[in-house]
């Protein structure tokens, strides 16, 4: 039998079927007119929750260097949803931790070593270098904080202003022994 014979029996069955079970043909035609009714009234009774856009920060393959991979998993455990593009969504930029403090690091220790020949801050560079001989020259105690902060750092007077701690007691502070070996 060739196919357009097949297919015109079965369409004729078809209707002759559906002709004599009229009860059955209702109810196949009024149940999803039924149930799609119900989800119009529902829609129509509670609007739809407007949200913002989910710009969700970059994370980092292995393949992009263990920094990266490791701030993109510890970093971003939570998965936050921010409602503006994120930096990290830039091309050519790996990682949104491009301001942390061990990706500044990196970078700075980049620059002197590579544009050191260029570059006029010799000062930095050699404070860097004695305070790398300090670190290792010492067993950890001679250390203070104020050692660890920049020169123009308001970490003073954040405590003094903020906390509400006295001069003298931010001074103490910072002049507190570091044991590298605890931290």
């Amino acid at each position: 039998m060739a196919f357009w014979t097949q297919l015109g029996l079965l369409l004729w069955k078809n209707f002759t079927y559906r002709r004599r079970q009229t009860f059955q043909l209702l109810i196949e035609v009024a149940w999803p007119l039924f149930i799609f009714f119900i989800l119009i009234s529902v829609r129509l009774s509670y609007p739809p929750y407007e949200q913002h856009e989910c710009h969700f920060p970059n994370k980092a393959m292995p393949s992009a260097g263990t920094l990266p991979w490791i701030q993109g998993i510890i970093c971003n455990a939570n998965n936050p949803c921010f409602r503006y593009p994120t930096p990290g969504e830039s091309p050519g930029i790996v990682g949104n931790f491009n301001a942390s403090i061990v990706s500044r690091l990196f970078s700075d220790a980049r620059r002197l070593l590579l544009y050191s020949q260029q570059d006029t801050s010799i000062k930095d560079v050699q404070k860097v270098l004695g305070k790398l001989r300090k670190l290792g020259n010492s067993s950890g105690l001679d250390l203070k904080l104020r050692d660890f902060l920049i020169d123009n750092e308001t970490f003073s007077d954040f405590l003094h202003h903020n906390v509400s701690m006295p001069s003298s007691a931010v001074e103490e502070l910072l002049d507190t022994g570091v044991n590298l070996q605890q931290v």
